[in-house]
């Protein structure tokens, strides 16, 4: 991702991306950000946001796949970032086999 510090991204990777080397981790930034948006406690998520920006994040949440963010964090990241209104989210992303 562009304009994202990779650096400060290692603490998150180090502790939502847990079975591979921050190192390693940072290397796919919104992977790390799709991470903390979906599981992240409440100073990580505000930390993150202050860091990335809301328009990296709504960058992450247009283009997550299937199975980053489960309903709730989903339907709260839309409303959040100004993405769909009430009843409005779009649906989760799925896998498609072709």
């Amino acid at each position: 991702m562009v304009g994202i510090n990779q650096a400060s991204l290692k603490p998150f990777a180090g502790k939502y991306i847990w079975w591979k080397t921050p190192e390693d981790a940072i290397a796919m930034p919104e992977r790390v950000i799709a991470q903390v948006m979906n599981i992240g406690d409440y100073a990580d998520v505000q930390t993150l946001a202050s860091q990335v920006g809301d328009e990296a994040l709504r960058e992450v949440l247009i283009h997550a796949e299937a199975g980053q963010f489960n309903e709730r964090s989903w339907a709260y990241w839309h409303y959040r970032l100004g993405l769909s209104g009430v009843d409005e989210v779009p649906a989760l992303p799925v896998r498609r086999f072709e």
